[in-house]
């Protein structure tokens, strides 16, 4: 038998002023999306900001639906009308900023699972990594070199290869 450890870096950031301001104007893009979530059942709302290589944002926001496996994550919102609108433009980084009205969380929340394997998707394909800029309701910014890194032992294309 063999034992191997799976590790990877997380930067830390105590505020959004720590931060470049190319990487705080995304987070504040993140922001705005946040305010057009639809979460009326979970009151748990996100905001996502990618940007892209030649510089555009795209965002996303959470949308829910009484009928919970309905509804789309902010990130798959956004990443999907990446893809739509400009396909083949690399994403450079994804700002996602989690929070409830009622108890804003100081923790950042990261992907669900649909989420980090549809970004992982995204960055196996484009063969570059994807920075992920985590940030709660207030508190810490968590910054990550790549969704690999959250998402290790990922299902991708060469996983179907027999």
């Amino acid at each position: 038998m063999k034992s191997k450890t799976l590790s990877f870096q997380l930067s830390i950031f105590e505020s959004l002023a720590e931060l470049p301001k190319a990487e705080q104007e995304l987070i504040n893009h993140a922001l705005k999306a946040r305010e057009n979530a639809y979460a009326p059942y979970s009151d748990f709302k996100v905001g996502a900001a990618i940007l892209l290589e030649n510089n555009q944002v795209v965002i996303g926001s959470n949308q829910e639906n009484a009928s919970y496996p309905s509804g789309l994550c902010a990130e798959r919102v956004a990443v999907f009308q990446a893809g739509a609108k400009y396909p083949g433009i690399p994403i450079l980084k994804i700002a996602i900023v989690a929070s409830s009205d009622k108890t804003p969380n100081r923790k950042p929340a990261a992907p669900c699972g649909n989420c980090r394997q549809s970004i992982f998707e995204y960055e196996n394909r484009q063969e570059k990594p994807i920075e992920l800029l985590l940030m709660g309701g207030e508190g810490p910014i968590y910054k990550c070199h790549s969704v690999k890194d959250i998402l290790p032992l990922a299902f991708g294309s060469d996983s179907l290869e027999q």
